[in-house]
């Protein structure tokens, strides 16, 4: 399984793509999408948008994964970050990506163990979760924290909807019965 992970910003948006093998995590790509603060919101979102087709045709992910937005003191940077994020949602869905959201506290406890993490101990954790040689930018790191969620969770998600979908089924499981 690939996962591409994303930190949604409107300056910047993180990425980050890791490999899943059984238990092993391995590093693939990741960066950040700088988008020039001098453009219209609309072109803005679209940098975003097509930087992220050019990094889902590249690096060809089967899953996606990106940080829920977070309510702000600031009800405009609330409302522009989920703009930022509405653009990326919409380029991995315009790729047919099976997308998951976590958020921050989901992320950082997954990764660091602990839900209020700075972010340089997400870096720290990402670098030695994935044998890198130095630690990643800080929002490469919170997208490949957010790619890391994933797949620590997706398993887990993907038995319950197993679970569910055979107990929906005539002669399938059923709440408090057993089939040999």
């Amino acid at each position: 399984m690939r996962i591409i992970g994303i930190d949604p910003g409107l300056r910047r948006t993180g990425y980050g793509v890791i490999d899943v093998q059984g238990s092993h995590l391995h590093y693939v790509a990741s960066g950040t999408i700088v988008v020039p603060t001098e453009l219209e919101l609309a072109q803005r979102l679209n940098t975003i948008f097509s930087a992220l087709q050019e990094l889902i045709s590249t690096h060809q992910p089967t899953q996606s994964a990106i940080e829920k937005v977070f309510v702000n003191v600031n009800p405009h940077t609330t409302l522009l970050l989920g703009q930022a994020r509405g653009a990326a949602l919409c380029s991995l869905a315009f790729q047919a990506l099976p997308v998951h959201e976590y958020t921050a506290l989901q992320i950082k406890k997954t990764v660091v163990g602990q839900g209020h993490a700075a972010k340089e101990q997400i870096q720290t954790m990402v670098r030695y979760l994935l044998q890198l040689d130095g630690e990643p930018a800080p929002d490469a790191a919170d997208a490949l924290a957010c790619a890391i969620c994933h797949a620590h969770h997706y398993p887990m998600q993907r038995g319950l909807r197993t679970q569910k979908h055979l107990s929906n089924t005539p002669g399938g499981l059923r709440k408090g019965r057993f089939r040999d």
